[in-house]
């Protein structure tokens, strides 16, 4: 088969689209025909050698993607030629996957393989810190860092379904625009004074704080209202400073930590999260934005194009 592949740490010149052997099925697993896989800042991180990987040389990124079972291998409740996708499965950037039996999700034939490939991660994500990390309630004010972010963007949606007014951060004037087409109520620029701004918004501040940010969550804290929540679930701009137990307890603020893994603990919690997200977008009660499409043989210029951060929406490989 082939696969998307990288033997060195470096930059996306160091991918390679090569013939390797077909994966070997183990008890528990499935063998998947990939149709459309995921890209996501974590497949950049393993490229580079500063984030966890599986196997050896020639390695393979790649944990979200959808496709169709070729091989049930005497598995209950599957056959040849079920749609299914994944979140988190290693060495998806290949036209064959084995997926074990609890990390498959059934897509019904109304998700399209590349609609499940672009939301099933960072949809997820986005519902477990809407649902789970802080129970959004009507008439709550949420902000939300990098809101024009794939998280960003489903959260936004999420949280207004739920009933809260939404605020977004983001670096420019073209994103900010995207995130006001996605339905964000109000939209501030992280190189303006928007803590002022955004107090002229909320005298209060804000029932809660999505930071994936890191290096922002001391501003965070400060536009939070008192009894108000900050959830830190990613570290994008780097490591936050440490949060003074003192100021939580003068405030009554809480400090909550986000990771998706806590939450995907079964073959049931997988499931039922996804068809809560599927109907959401069945529904139309939230909009997935149409993916960038690669090629999997030139998945060094999707890895290009994510690093530019110029990228709105989710980027696939179809092999």
């Amino acid at each position: 088969m082939k696969a998307l592949t990288f033997s060195t740490f470096g930059g996306p010149e160091v991918l390679e689209y090569i013939d390797i052997p077909n994966p070997v099925l183990k008890p528990g697993e499935l063998l998947v025909e990939m149709k459309a896989i995921g890209l996501n800042f974590a497949d950049v991180y393993r490229r580079k050698g500063n984030y966890h990987l599986k196997g050896t040389p020639p390695f393979i990124a790649g944990y979200e993607g959808a496709g169709v079972v070729v091989d049930a291998n005497n598995n209950a409740g599957f056959k040849a030629g079920d749609r299914i996708g994944f979140a988190d499965v290693p060495f998806a950037n290949a036209e064959l996957v084995t997926v074990p039996v609890d990390h498959a999700i059934p897509l019904s034939d109304d998700i399209r393989f590349e609609t499940a490939a672009s939301v099933l991660l960072q949809g997820l994500t986005a519902q477990y810190l809407a649902t789970d990390s802080h129970h959004t309630q009507p008439g709550e004010t949420v902000l939300i860092h990098a809101c024009a972010g794939g998280v960003g963007l489903l959260l936004t949606q999420i949280s207004k379904l739920l009933g809260a007014t939404t605020i977004g951060l983001t670096s420019s004037a073209e994103k900010a625009q995207v995130a006001l087409n996605n339905g964000i109520d109000k939209v501030l620029l992280y190189q303006n004074d928007w803590k002022k701004e955004l107090f002229d918004f909320c005298a209060d501040g804000v029932d809660v704080v999505y930071d994936s940010i890191g290096s922002t969550l001391t501003d965070s804290f400060e536009v939070t209202k008192t009894c108000g929540q900050v959830v830190f679930f990613g570290m994008a701009g780097g490591d936050p400073a440490f949060v003074d137990p003192r100021m939580l307890m003068d405030t009554s603020k809480t400090l909550t930590g986000g990771d998706l893994w806590s939450y995907l603990t079964s073959k049931e919690e997988r499931i039922k999260r996804a068809n809560q997200l599927f109907e959401w977008i069945g529904n139309k009660d939230i909009i997935v934005t149409p993916p960038t499409v690669f090629k999997l043989a030139d998945g060094a210029q999707a890895h290009i194009l994510l690093e530019s951060r110029k990228s709105n929406g989710k980027i696939i490989l179809v092999p």
